[in-house]
């Protein structure tokens, strides 16, 4: 099939498109005509968001969370229970945790999982930040809980981190299992997530 039937600029939008996860040929085809149907300042708009996303994202200081403010709005609030800290692998799964509306600490985000055959050790996560930081707030913390994902990845790495943190006296948790087995937290339905959260145990 040709590919470039539409002119060299609307080829490489639809396979800009393309790139991006989940996205198909047909899709990115999709997208880039509607794009193209729309008002010039609607594709204006949203190449400055990304251009604006790209360019001002940056870690929290703090909880390694993706924000454009730091400290991020979470950390920076006064309603947050600050003897709380919720581990989670990604960015999404926070997000998940926020959209429950059923917890009021504080997260830590590890931005990946302790996989040895995809080459991604401990000091590639943000375990020691995690370590810093709790060394840093002395006695405010309470409880860390461990809210990776249930898969082999996750297990370990909440395994990991649980041993890392003994020496600091912190009491450690682990979400429940309600969750699927082998299950991204980004994912799961609100209710588990709840029931997962309530259920947690010592680890």
């Amino acid at each position: 099939m040709n590919t470039n039937i539409y002119g060299s600029k609307i080829t490489r939008l639809i396979e800009e498109f393309s790139k991006l996860p989940g996205i198909g040929h047909k899709t990115a085809q999709r997208l880039a005509f509607y794009l193209l149907s729309q008002p010039a300042s609607r594709a204006e708009s949203l190449a400055d968001a990304i251009v604006g996303a790209r360019h001002g994202a940056m870690y929290c200081s703090i909880c390694c969370n993706i924000t454009d403010v730091d400290p991020c709005a979470i950390c920076s609030s006064a309603r947050r229970d600050k003897s709380l800290i919720m581990v989670v692998e990604t960015p999404k799964d926070l997000a998940a945790y926020e959209n429950t509306n059923n917890y009021s600490g504080l997260y830590h985000v590890l931005h990946g999982a302790i996989n040895p055959i995809a080459g991604i050790r401990p000091e590639h996560i943000k375990a020691a930040e995690l370590v810093r930081r709790l060394g840093n707030m002395k006695d405010e913390v309470k409880e860390v809980i461990l809210a990776t994902n249930t898969t082999v990845e996750g297990e370990a790495t909440a395994v990991y981190i649980s041993k890392l943190l003994a020496p600091l006296g912190v009491t450690v948790s682990r979400i429940a299992h309600g969750i699927p087995v082998g299950g991204d937290l980004e994912y799961v339905d609100a209710v588990t997530l709840i029931r997962a959260l309530e259920g947690r145990r010592g680890m």
